[in-house]
């Protein structure tokens, strides 16, 4: 189980120890930053010009930005769905799982994306699952099974289930979680990052109502997905049994 930072080849490291609270998060970038600049400083004093101090303070610059973590206004309402991550809907699909019907939505993050995570629903976190895999091109269907990934699934206030996963890409190698099972999320909650493109996907219940399509562009916190009617998804399948029936 992952609920933590996993680099390629090592086992994440598990709860008080691997959480770090996103601020630190963010500070990567300030010290991948400050790092770059030092580089750029020696570079000039031992070489004597500015030159080849330009690429790492260029880089010093990119990394400020990458991790950069803007505030969301999180929409307000009863059973609403948003964004987990921003990004591009890549895939609207219905999958079929061992607890039946799910609808799936993938996005996926580029480089130019914000990378922070945030919850997609109010609730408790019932699981966190981390799954080693392989670095395959987020774009490619098949990293959604193969790929290294971070399952957290969340049982809604208002009864339903919303499951989000974060996948590793084929630059991103290093996923981060934040929360332990059992946590109590809000809405737009941050949760987690994952650095240098990727792919979230996130898993509905079969009879939820979509507000967005495929190409799509959405924020994580702020854009909504879905909104989940009050009708079960079994009873939705009766309901247009009886209607055809009928």
């Amino acid at each position: 189980m992952c609920v933590a930072g996993c680099n390629p080849g090592e086992e994440p490291i598990m709860r008080g120890s691997y959480i770090t609270a996103l601020s630190s998060m963010v500070r990567d970038g300030y010290l991948y930053g400050i790092a770059l600049l030092l580089v750029a400083a020696a570079l000039r004093f031992f070489l004597g010009g500015w030159a080849w101090s330009v690429p790492p303070v260029l880089l010093a610059v990119f990394f400020l930005w990458f991790f950069r973590d803007p505030e969301r206004a999180i929409p307000q309402g009863e059973r609403l769905v948003v964004s987990p991550a921003d990004g591009k809907v890549t895939e609207v699909l219905r999958v079929a799982t061992p607890e039946g019907e799910t609808l799936r939505l993938s996005i996926f993050l580029n480089v130019f994306n914000v990378h922070v995570n945030r919850s997609p629903v109010s609730g408790v976190l019932r699981e966190v699952r981390y799954q080693k895999g392989e670095f395959l091109n987020a774009m490619n269907p098949a990293s959604a099974e193969k790929n290294e990934q971070n399952l957290a699934v969340v049982e809604a206030d208002e009864g339903y289930t919303v499951a989000f996963k974060q996948i590793a890409g084929l630059l991103a190698r290093r996923i981060v979680f934040k929360p332990a099972p059992g946590a109590r999320l809000a809405r737009g909650e941050r949760v987690g990052l994952i650095k240098f493109g990727s792919r979230v996907d996130v898993l509905l219940p079969s009879n939820a109502e979509l507000r967005v399509k495929k190409g799509d562009h959405v924020k994580g916190g702020s854009s909504i997905l879905a909104s989940i009617p009050e009708t079960s998804p079994l009873e939705a399948q009766e309901e247009l049994l009886v209607e055809t029936l009928v």
